[in-house]
């Protein structure tokens, strides 16, 4: 079984999908709605836009920082922690397909969650970015299928293998909050895909104990995480606290 080295998530080379507006999606634009006044009054507590992407623009080099300042020394057994911890708080049906992500740079490498999955027969899949504005196609990893170079120096399955809808969806990120959101990338990808979804999976974050930040700002489009798994152990947010 090929597992590969390093990458993310990006490739290239299919038309743009058509957008359909699922179940998930329509609650979601009501609760947007909902939260911007639509009803005749201003609901929301969340800061303006513009505000927002300054702050978070500020942030996202601070945890960038942050992040790169993590002795490489310390960061295998991070992850092979973050495998175990994965492992005992995530139960998983035998049918339940798993997203997982190809490390870049100095992000919580999932590659020991990945392969203890695989080896288990669990369902996985890795995510591919279509381009700007289009949402995430997953698409299947099976047991001795090779990785291919998708742009960007990244690896994925390649375009004739299976696409799928994943149950869990296990995510890089910059940085997390106390209220499970996520500071991504900026690109809006993950955003764009929970949109396109009839159900919503399980979300759960990948990061080092450090990357816990104060406050992140809120967006009324923003999906917390359920969970977030680091070298520490588990933080739960939401119905998944309870």
């Amino acid at each position: 079984m090929s597992h590969g080295q390093g990458g993310t998530l990006f490739a290239e080379g299919h038309a743009p999908r058509a957008k359909v507006e699922t179940g998930f999606a329509i609650q979601r634009r009501a609760r947007k709605e909902h939260q911007g006044g639509r009803f005749g009054r201003e609901t929301s507590l969340l800061m303006p836009d513009q505000q927002i992407e300054e702050a978070k623009a500020a942030l996202r080099l601070k945890a960038r920082a942050s992040r790169a300042a993590i002795l490489d020394s310390t960061r295998s057994g991070a992850a092979k922690a973050v495998a175990d911890h994965f492992a005992d708080a995530v139960a998983l049906q035998s049918t339940q397909c798993v997203a997982g992500y190809w490390r870049i740079k100095d992000e919580m490498d999932c590659q020991p969650i990945l392969i203890r999955l695989m080896d288990s027969g669990q369902p996985v899949c890795l995510p591919v970015v279509m381009g700007d504005g289009e949402p995430i196609e997953f698409r299947l990893w099976e047991d001795g299928t090779p990785l291919y170079e998708a742009g960007f120096g990244t690896l994925a399955p390649s375009e004739l293998a299976p696409r799928v809808v994943p149950d869990i969806v296990i995510m890089p990120l910059l940085g997390f909050d106390a209220r499970g959101t996520r500071l991504g990338y900026g690109g809006g990808y993950y955003d764009r895909t929970l949109e396109h979804l009839s159900t919503r999976p399980l979300l759960v974050g990948l990061a080092f104990a450090a990357q816990e930040m104060d406050n992140i700002p809120h967006e009324a489009h923003d999906v917390p995480l359920d969970l977030v798994v680091t070298e520490k152990g588990i933080r739960r947010f939401g119905a998944a606290a309870a």
